[in-house]
């Protein structure tokens, strides 16, 4: 029996970026079903006690710039250290990944999602306007000017709203995070126990 995995993100994120295609690789391998969760990261911050980038102790900003730079050499995909717009808020790219899996599927908006992350950390893109989404979700074959209308709808808003709440509820505070059978798994450096416990 295939097993889900719940896919807690941001699609501003450089860690879920960095680690989107090779997750989603590992799902398929397991065939395993993933329920993609766009939550909003400020509201998770804020109920954890995290802390944006930008207001970090310097140690931690210049580790964190050396373990992007790492990362992105060992899966051999590019990143900006300083993009033009970051940060940037996430809600309207998150909607737009939400409106992507309520109009068509899962697969589409998972496409959708690594496209957004690779526009803001390899192509200095804005995803916080709604042109450029719109752009955006045209390069991969959708119909941006469409599915920008319908992330504005309370659908969208409110699967925003409930993904958000359940990465409250399962204690995240982070992104991406990986729950396989009720257990959670932060950060893509985690990929390796995700697939384990897929395999059990």
């Amino acid at each position: 029996m295939s097993k889900t995995v719940e896919y807690f993100m941001a699609p501003a994120s450089p860690w879920a970026y960095l680690g989107h295609q090779r997750f989603v690789a590992i799902a398929k391998k397991h065939h395993a079903n993933i329920e993609l969760k766009p939550a909003d990261i400020a509201k998770i911050f804020g109920a954890t006690g995290g802390i944006p980038v930008a207001q970090r102790p310097i140690q931690r900003q210049e580790y964190r710039l050396a373990e992007l730079t790492r990362w992105s050499k060992h899966l051999q995909i590019p990143l900006n250290l300083h993009p033009k717009f970051f940060p940037v808020s996430g809600e309207l790219s998150s909607k737009l990944i939400i409106a992507a899996q309520q109009k068509s599927d899962a697969d589409t908006a998972l496409a959708l999602a690594f496209a957004i992350g690779r526009s803001v950390w390899a192509e200095d893109k804005n995803i916080a306007d709604g042109d450029t989404l719109a752009g955006i979700a045209d390069s991969i074959g959708l119909k941006g000017a469409d599915l920008l209308a319908h992330a504005a709808s309370e659908a969208v808003a409110a699967d925003y709203a409930r993904h958000t709440d359940d990465a409250l509820a399962a204690h995240i505070f982070g992104v991406p995070w990986y729950r396989v059978d009720g257990e959670g798994y932060w950060g893509q450096d985690r990929l390796d126990f995700v697939e384990r416990a897929l395999m059990a």
